[in-house]
């Protein structure tokens, strides 16, 4: 049996990239989120912008999630 060691390593490395980029994209959620809290926190608002980073991050890694479940599972192909 013969192993493809550089398939192995392109899978490797884009499934490494894939996981950093989700995780940054998620620490920029929670960094909107603290931007909403700091601005409560200072003069009882809102801060738009961050919940709409958050909004959008938490998004963005949900659609991630949700498209590596629909190559992983056959029966939504």
């Amino acid at each position: 049996m013969s192993v493809d060691w550089n398939a192995l390593g392109e899978v490797f490395a884009v499934s490494v990239g894939v996981t950093v980029g989700v995780v940054a994209v998620f620490a920029l959620g929670i960094l909107g989120l603290a931007r909403v809290e700091a601005a409560r926190e200072v003069d009882g608002g809102t801060h738009a912008l961050g919940l709409t980073q958050a909004g959008l991050c938490f998004l963005a890694c949900a659609a991630v999630v949700a498209y590596g479940i629909y190559l992983i599972v056959p029966q939504f192909h």
